[in-house]
């Protein structure tokens, strides 16, 4: 399902770039057509990769004549961080929360691609911990020193 997903992903992405309003209106029967999917499948990629986390506002509207607005917003890495700083202070920052925080920076241009999978892999041995708890303790402490360093050499907005 991954190929799907990113062809529909950046398929929605190029939309959104190509739109001069910054938002798209879409049917998600006509997507799933264009992509033979069943809309089940295209929910999937609106639910996972279209978050408010990744910057994007999703409205859906069901029933026969539903559409699905997507918004690109601007949401600046420093907002974000903000806004996970206390899961990453108080130790309980999941492997998915924090692989979509080094995505956001990464897009935003303030990592390189090689930096963010470098921290990744770093963060990424974590999983191999048996506790779950163990776990998101470790992964906020490098987080947080990782971004501590970044924080140092780069100016977030």
């Amino acid at each position: 399902m991954s190929n799907l997903a990113d062809g529909i992903e950046d398929y929605l992405k190029k939309l959104l770039t190509l739109s001069a309003s910054g938002y798209i209106e879409i049917k998600r029967k006509e997507l799933a057509a264009k992509f033979s999917c069943v809309p089940s499948q295209v929910n999937y990629v609106l639910e996972t990769r279209f978050t408010m986390e990744r910057g994007f506002l999703v409205e859906s509207k069901r029933g026969g004549k539903g559409f699905v607005s997507i918004k690109k917003l601007n949401l600046p890495a420093k907002k974000l961080l903000s806004m996970l700083m206390p899961e990453i202070q108080e130790g309980r920052i999941n492997d998915k929360k924090a692989k979509m925080l080094l995505r956001k920076i990464y897009e935003e241009k303030y990592i390189s691609f090689r930096e963010r999978k470098l921290m990744e892999s770093a963060l990424e041995t974590l999983n191999y911990l048996e506790e779950e708890y163990m776990q998101a303790k470790l992964r906020s402490l490098l987080l947080r020193n990782m971004l501590t360093v970044l924080a140092g050499q780069v100016h977030f907005d």
